[in-house]
């Protein structure tokens, strides 16, 4: 099982790494040039949200099965394991809090310019922790 949802998780990861990239400049850009909110840019934050929270329960499915965070005393004395036992799952937790709470306070405004607004801060934000926790050593081996 490990060995299907270790990749599944790295590829899934790639989507939602690029929607999220591309709600965040949508939001910025947005807001910027005083934007009607459309159809389209809903969807693209919902594909952000989706693929975000994909990647949440592969995550969480991996982190109890894999062999890499069981002992979780030895991994705090080592700063690779700690990554993956503790920095990775808890920052990334954070990061689609935050996505998930720009989702839910764009969809409470009827404004165009602050619903440009939470999808440029929260969903920035998220992509800032989710790039800040990503082990690069392994995407790049």
């Amino acid at each position: 099982m490990y060995s299907i949802l270790q990749p599944a998780h790295s590829y899934v990861a790639y989507a939602a790494l690029i929607f999220l990239a591309i709600a965040s400049v949508n939001g910025i850009a947005g807001m910027m040039a005083n934007r009607s909110f459309k159809d389209s840019d809903k969807k693209i934050g919902l594909f952000a949200l989706i693929f975000t929270h994909i990647q949440l329960l592969l995550g969480l499915i991996l982190y109890f099965i894999s062999p890499l965070v069981q002992s979780f005393s030895v991994a705090m004395k080592d700063s690779n394991l700690r990554l993956y036992a503790l920095e990775h799952p808890l920052i990334n937790i954070i990061a689609i809090i935050l996505i998930t709470i720009g989702w839910s306070k764009h969809k409470k405004t009827a404004d165009s310019k602050k619903k440009f607004k939470m999808f440029a801060i929260f969903y920035t934000l998220g992509l800032i922790l989710i790039l800040s926790r990503i082990p690069w050593n392994m995407w790049f081996s």
